[in-house]
């Protein structure tokens, strides 16, 4: 082990405990350091193997958190350009910001809601349930989730998810109360306030939730689990693991075996700096994991590094998504509490019968007063808009997220002559709904509004997906390698010391939301790769 002061001589208010020296090719390099890399570098470090994290934001701190949507969403938002194609409604109501991801140190832990629904059997092994889907492109996990399971306990305990490991569940928002009230009189009966990642009281050093409704501006209360206050701060505390923000990962270089031998990157300044690596973890979410393994190209992996099978960017996925609003005659005040307090699970099973594959599931929504009123109809003006917006205090919100299936040419690419500010090829997403989707969706808004009608709502608006988006797919496990780019522990099919540690490597969008998944995931893969690389395989 190498270690000097070697760094771009820029820091973001706390000096490193430790700098290794950009020729020490014994480290692991992690690239992102939100829910998969910043999992992966507290794994390793604590077990005693040098990381280096490369983030291509900034480092915030808890204190510059706070409660305005829209000041927040400036500062945390990845608003490099990106351009969209497709008949997706997100790519037509959002054509330059397809999706939501953040740019900075914790990665999209920074805003997300914090619901933490484990994935169900059937979900891994969808091929074999399906059957065969006309234009889709679905496959089984190559793990079953028996094999998961353990690390699904584990990651809760870590993230403090009420409802699990005798955390007590949260009390019910008022927006939660009007969904189970609607639920209990459609006859449904799987629905409660929810697992989520939020402390329901102070533990692991983080506050008790305030009920203040601003949860995806980075939780000023500190209650909400991100990697920026739990996971990182751990690694760095072992003294191995340096975390360098502002640095943007360029290219993946690989040595004349075609092994991984280090990453090139731009620093703040915009200097270029080549990182040598024992073995690299790429979690920089479903579109810049692509981007970098794409942009990554060489005589020996002409179609970019990893994509021997062509299934690099392909298959991505970010649920069928909604927003359903009822009006109620009383005041509801939506945005008081936990921003999504609860879900409803009752559709989420596969059951042919409703005219589609998979299930999907209800979850309350409390959306501050900024955010309801840019996202409630996109580009829409005129009386009805203005009606809602008026009826605010008496609104109630309600999310639908179901499974959408994976399609080969829903992908990200490399824009063919346009570069961003590093000089890299702008990514192009390119996202068409599956008519399983579609049906997913008629159906999902038809009993949505059946549920806050029967709560007492007056009327009933549908709106379209936000884009905020759970990003899957792209670099996805499979069990042969034509099928897709990485094994069951997230390693490179064609590169041994090459993994993907984020949403990428999911085969299956599943019905709920990614972030437990993807830890637990990661967990189970830093133990395989602190167990090979102790035997010296690797």
């Amino acid at each position: 082990m190498t270690r000097a002061h070697d760094s771009d001589g820029f820091d973001d208010g706390d000096v490193p405990t430790v700098t290794y020296r950009h020729d020490d090719d014994s480290v692991v390099v992690i690239v992102g350091s939100g829910a998969g890399g910043g999992t992966m570098a507290d794994e390793l470090s604590r077990n005693g193997i040098d990381t280096i994290v490369l983030e291509a934001g900034p480092r915030f701190q808890e204190r510059e958190f706070v409660n305005d949507e829209w000041e927040m969403y400036d500062r945390f938002t990845w608003n490099d350009k990106r351009f969209a194609s497709g008949s997706s409604p997100t790519v037509q109501n959002f054509p330059t910001a397809p999706t939501w991801t953040c740019k900075g140190l914790g990665g999209s832990t920074l805003h997300w809601a914090a619901l933490c629904p484990r994935g169900v059997p059937y979900e891994f092994k969808t091929r074999s349930v399906y059957g065969a889907i006309d234009g889709a492109n679905i496959t089984d996990w190559p793990l079953q989730f028996d094999e998961l399971e353990p690390f699904y306990a584990v990651a809760e305990d870590k993230m403090g998810v009420s409802g699990r490991n005798g955390i007590p569940f949260h009390r019910g928002s008022t927006a939660y109360k009007v969904m189970a009230l609607g639920a209990k009189r459609m006859g449904y009966r799987d629905f409660d306030t929810g697992h989520s990642a939020i402390n329901v009281k102070p533990r692991d050093g983080r506050n008790a939730c305030d009920q203040i409704g601003f949860c995806m501006q980075g939780c000023k209360s500190g209650a909400r689990w991100s990697t920026l206050t739990s996971e990182l701060p751990r690694a760095e505390a072992t003294g191995r693991c340096e975390i360098r923000t502002h640095c943007m990962a360029l290219r993946i270089e690989h040595d004349r075996e075609g092994r991984i031998s280090g990453i090139l990157y731009a620093d703040r300044k915009g200097c270029h700096h080549f990182q040598k690596a024992r073995l690299v973890c790429v979690a920089a979410n479903s579109i810049e994991t692509p981007r970098l393994l794409l942009n990554s190209e060489s005589s020996s992996f002409r179609d970019g590094l990893a994509n021997g099978s062509g299934q690099v960017g392909r298959n991505y996925m970010r649920h069928v998504s909604g927003y359903l609003y009822g009006v109620f005659g009383q005041p509801v005040r939506m945005y008081r509490g936990i921003v999504s307090n609860g879900s409803v699970r009752d559709e989420a099973h596969h059951d042919e019968s409703r005219g589609f594959a998979g299930g999907f599931n209800y979850s309350s929504v409390g959306l501050g007063l900024p955010f309801y009123a840019a996202f409630l109809s996109p580009r829409s003006w005129g009386r009805d808009y203005t009606d809602w917006i008026e009826a605010y205090e008496h609104v109630s919100g309600m999310t639908v997220l179901g499974e959408d299936l994976a399609m080969a040419g829903n992908r990200v690419t490399l824009h063919p002559s346009e570069n961003d500010q590093y000089g890299l090829p702008i990514p192009c997403l390119h996202l068409d709904d599956h008519a399983n989707d579609i049906a997913m969706k008629s159906y999902a808004y038809r009993k949505g509004t059946e549920l806050l009608e029967a709560a007492g709502a007056t009327r009933v608006f549908q709106s379209p997906p936000l884009p905020v988006s759970h990003n899957m797919g792209t670099s996805r496990m499979s069990a042969e390698p034509e099928d897709g780019v990485v094994n069951r522990w997230g390693q490179s099919h064609e590169i041994s010391n090459l993994f993907v540690s984020d949403g990428s490597v999911f085969t299956s969008s599943m019905a709920g939301n990614p972030t437990l998944t993807i830890v637990a995931l990661v967990l189970r893969q830093a133990a395989y790769i602190i167990e090979i690389m102790r035997s010296n395989q690797l």
